[in-house]
């Protein structure tokens, strides 16, 4: 019995730990979070298009050296 109370009072004490750590963090403002999802978005985006754009290429050289389609 004394190793389940032991146990609890360990998970305990991480959840409060946890929740004063959480405490002290820097949020970002709404201003900040909204200019970086706006660049995550738009990375995501030309990488996306690079990647199609790379992959068609690909492609056509393959059909190309191959003689396929």
């Amino acid at each position: 019995m004394s190793s389940l109370k032991e146990t609890v009072g360990a998970v305990v004490t991480f959840f409060n730990n946890v929740i004063a750590e959480t405490g002290k963090a820097t949020w970002p403002t709404r201003q900040e979070l909204y200019s970086s999802t706006v660049v995550v978005i738009v990375a995501v985006l030309l990488l996306s298009f690079f990647v199609g754009f790379s992959d068609k290429i690909l492609v056509l050289l393959l059909r190309l050296l191959t003689g396929a389609g």
